[in-house]
């Protein structure tokens, strides 16, 4: 079972910055793909940025390009995602999910196997 953990998120006013962090496993980290998702009750998931261990490789949505950095701490099985420049409308809850196999870095919530319980993103 993949477990998955979420922490950082909080309540900042606009323009502000956040370091959400997701750790896991040694196995679960060195394998497999992860990314951020962000979604509130009823409406979709949004997809904003995903990295594949292995080989860094990285991708982001055009909504966050540029303010939200993805990172990964090997040592401490922990991956971040550094939230810049907030705006109001980033206000959601952010969760990491994880999938294996020979994946690359998306973005489609189809395609994860593994959430966390997401942490609270409120900008103001």
């Amino acid at each position: 079972h993949v477990q998955l953990v979420e922490s950082g998120g909080g309540s900042v006013e606009a323009g502000g910055s956040l370091r959400l962090s997701c750790a896991t496993d040694t196995a679960v980290f060195s394998v497999n793909c992860f990314a951020w998702f962000r979604g509130i009750p009823g409406r979709e998931r949004e997809g904003v940025a995903a990295v594949r261990i292995g080989n860094s490789f990285t991708d982001y949505s055009d909504s966050v390009k540029g303010r939200f950095t993805i990172s990964k701490d090997n040592a401490k099985n922990t991956l971040y995602l550094q939230v810049t420049s907030l705006k109001p409308e980033d206000t959601s809850m952010y969760y990491c999910a994880s999938r294996g196999g020979n994946c690359g870095p998306s973005l489609l919530r189809y395609e994860y196997d593994y959430w966390g319980q997401g942490t609270q993103v409120t900008v103001s």
